[in-house]
């Protein structure tokens, strides 16, 4: 079974069609962490009102929630929701463009690099904290972080490959340059 279409027509020019299926796995795991969250939450708040909480639905929470941010910003990155300064760019032309185009796109690879290696390192010393009351290693949560920064980084470098070969707009059928998603 394909996946429906999520990627724009108008926004192609800067997406590989070989990162559309991981896009859309991220959107569906996205999907879970928060309908996980929402539903941790709800049995959290039902079972302290009726006065037999579960404690470890804390951790539960905090897991999905954490996943969801984390899985998100990766999507958002490939999306173009997320992290750019597009206002600033739209109004200009030329290399003026190309190069503010390139430097956005190279600042959150960077961002995206740093949260591997840092993350990386505190996903190694997490082995020597717990989480309560499951007594895991805060590492499973810690992991997050440098997947993210991994995932942020290769859709940051699609973009910036893309763009530069392709150019950072998508003409329209009137052959009028629409911003691509920017």
């Amino acid at each position: 079974m394909s996946p429906a279409p999520i990627v724009l027509q108008s926004d192609r020019n800067l997406k590989w069609r070989a990162f559309d299926r991981l896009e859309y796995v991220l959107m569906m795991l996205c999907g879970v962490c928060l309908t996980g969250f929402t539903i941790a939450t709800l049995v959290d708040v039902v079972t302290r009102e009726t006065g037999y909480p579960l404690l470890w639905l804390q951790e539960v929470t905090s897991t999905f929630f954490t996943y969801g941010v984390f899985v998100g910003s990766a999507v958002a990155t490939r999306r173009n929701d997320h992290l750019f300064l597009s206002a600033i760019t739209e109004q200009m032309r030329g290399r003026l463009r190309l190069f503010f185009e390139v430097f956005n796109r190279a600042v959150v690879l960077a961002v995206g690099l740093g949260m591997v290696v840092f993350g990386w390192q505190n996903f190694l010393t997490g082995f020597g904290s717990f989480r309560m009351p499951s007594m895991l290693p805060m590492s499973y949560l810690y992991i997050a972080i440098p997947a993210c920064g991994a995932l942020v980084a290769l859709f940051s470098l699609e973009q910036i490959v893309n763009g530069l070969r392709k150019g950072f707009t998508q003409p329209v059928g009137d052959g009028v340059a629409r911003d691509a998603g920017i």
